[in-house]
């Protein structure tokens, strides 16, 4: 019976604890570990509070500010919150929340990191899911392109040590393998990667024009991260 109290006020609480626009969303936890077939009950959650109405935004509407920009900070300041709280959103679950399209919802969240040259903290980021490449293709420009550190760009784009550490693993598993002539099956077969996962990096080298000199200056600045 104590187990069923603690659950109800761990999962709902108490209305006086919210302010006015906020609601409570029970969200999947930030540092749980992701796995191909894991299912939703298998993984762990966490309660999180989301303002989606921020108490200026009434005035900001009379004082002429469009409304689709007001959405557009309202989805990523739930990011935020609920990444603060230690969970993670998906933009499915942000579409119910603000009543909208997960399209509409990814073009807010587009714009919003376009605009502030930073990445939103989301599900798909963090726990490296879904088929966007924004996330990696970021997370490659700020190692090889402008060479910040292993700490610098964990701060900035709100992924933990681990994720930018096998990131920088596949990455130099199939630069690895490219440089030796090996081709996107081999490369696949390899480095146990999918072949989709090794054409994305393959697309990566030739955007940004990896060099083995770039690439062996990151590997050695390792250590002093």
């Amino acid at each position: 019976m104590q187990g069923i109290v603690e659950m109800v006020h761990q999962f709902y609480p108490a209305t006086s604890n919210l302010r006015q626009g906020q609601t409570t969303w029970v969200s999947v936890a930030k540092n749980e570990v992701s796995s191909y077939g894991k299912s939703i009950t298998e993984t762990r959650m966490v309660p999180v509070i989301v303002s989606l109405l921020a108490v200026d935004e009434a005035q900001q509407r009379r004082d002429g500010k469009r409304l689709r920009d007001i959405k557009r900070e309202a989805v990523a300041r739930a990011c935020l919150e609920i990444d603060a709280q230690g969970g993670c959103v998906t933009g499915s679950e942000l579409a119910i929340m603000f009543k909208t399209s997960p399209s509409t919802v990814g073009k807010y969240i587009a714009q919003w990191e376009a605009e502030h040259k930073q990445l939103l903290p989301r599900r798909g980021t963090i726990h490296d899911m879904g088929p966007t490449l924004t996330h990696k293709k970021e997370i490659c420009r700020l190692l090889f392109i402008e060479g910040k550190t292993v700490s610098q760009v964990v701060n900035l784009t709100k992924h933990s040590t681990r994720a930018i550490d096998r990131y920088i693993t596949n990455f130099r598993q199939v630069f690895t393998c490219k440089t030796k002539g090996l081709n996107v099956q081999e490369t696949a077969h390899a480095s146990k990667l999918s072949q989709r996962l090794v054409e994305e990096y393959h697309r990566l080298f030739d955007e940004y024009a990896v060099t083995s000199i770039q690439f062996d200056a990151l590997l050695k600045g390792l250590s002093k991260n």
